[in-house]
């Protein structure tokens, strides 16, 4: 008796003790968690990222700008009215080159007072040379050189934004090849108070004096940045806080029901044909639509980018 009593004992100082009811575990797990945190607090939503790039900016933790980006390359206006166009418009431009015993008619002497007027270098060279410089075009005596346009770098345009207390409003273009929808980009950006604009090195349109032109001026205040790859560099803005909105005819959103616009935004333009590339597209973080009533299947870059622009500029006031 006395060794099964024993057994019973061991058996019995095995156990941790009775377990009377659930110690509250029960109750506690029924409690609710709390109400549903707000949009901003939430990992991931939109509108925690836009806290928390308002958040680096009051703290100061923004990456140093990288002054010096790309150059372009020279380029030649040639012709009677191109050449006063151009010098009416303020394109930058070193040097008029002027044909040798030029029959002058009134083109020629406004563009010669204009080019005075601004202190330009008037060289005079003979008919030879001037075809020769522009292999062979119809110059009618007058060439105006405009130098390589100097872009700022992608970073620039954010970093500008934050140091004097605002958040970004960028436009990026892919594949625009056309110079004109380059400067009416740059003249809506001007306008509606945005901080400059991408665009991609190759197969895509430059600061050339016909998007001078375009621009109304606009050009020479408002920075045009070139990305060597343009995904890369909106995968950055995204690190820096920044959303990256892409315009498209089959947006999952309406630009009225966007709630991005009113803080650091990169808009991003594709060309009137195909829209946006496929990585650019899959890179965006929503892909928004503009309401046409009207029934038009689509909308020039210059166009698409101003009506997002004043939207965005509305809410910003």
């Amino acid at each position: 008796m006395a060794g099964n009593s024993q057994r019973r004992n061991r058996r019995t100082s095995n156990k941790k003790g009775m377990q009377v009811g659930s110690g509250g575990q029960r109750r506690r797990g029924l409690e609710g968690k709390g109400p549903t945190p707000p949009a901003s607090a939430r990992k991931g939503h939109v509108k925690n990222r836009v806290a928390n790039a308002k958040a680096k900016q009051a703290a100061h933790r923004r990456p140093a700008p990288r002054r010096g980006g790309a150059k372009g390359t020279a380029e030649l206006v040639v012709g009677r009215n191109p050449v006063v166009e151009a010098l009416r418009e303020d394109i930058p431009a070193t040097t008029l080159y002027v044909q040798q015993f030029i029959d002058s008619d009134e083109r020629v002497r406004e563009a010669l007072q204009l080019a005075a007027d601004r202190g330009m270098n008037i060289l005079e060279a003979p008919r030879p040379e001037l075809d020769r410089m522009t292999n062979g075009l119809n110059h009618q005596g007058l060439v105006l050189q405009i130098p390589p346009y100097e872009y700022a770098h992608p970073e620039d345009l954010a970093a500008a934004a934050f140091d004097v207390g605002e958040d970004p409003m960028i436009v990026a273009l892919d594949g625009v090849t056309d110079p004109r929808n380059l400067g009416a980009v740059v003249r809506s950006v001007s306008a509606f108070g945005g901080h400059g604009v991408v665009v991609p090195e190759r197969r895509a349109a430059g600061m050339t004096a016909g998007a001078w032109k375009t621009s109304a001026g606009t050009a020479a205040r408002t920075p045009v940045a070139r990305a060597t790859n343009l995904t890369r560099t909106l995968e950055s803005y995204q690190k820096a806080g920044m959303i990256v909105v892409g315009l498209a005819a089959d947006g999952e959103v309406e630009l009225q029901d966007l709630e991005a616009l009113d803080g650091p935004v990169v808009i991003v333009v594709g060309s009137e044909g195909k829209g946006l590339s496929r990585l650019v597209g899959e890179t965006c973080d929503v892909r928004v639509r503009i309401p046409m009533p009207g029934g038009a299947e689509s909308l020039n870059a210059g166009v698409a980018a101003g009506v997002v622009l004043w939207e965005a500029a509305r809410r910003r006031a």
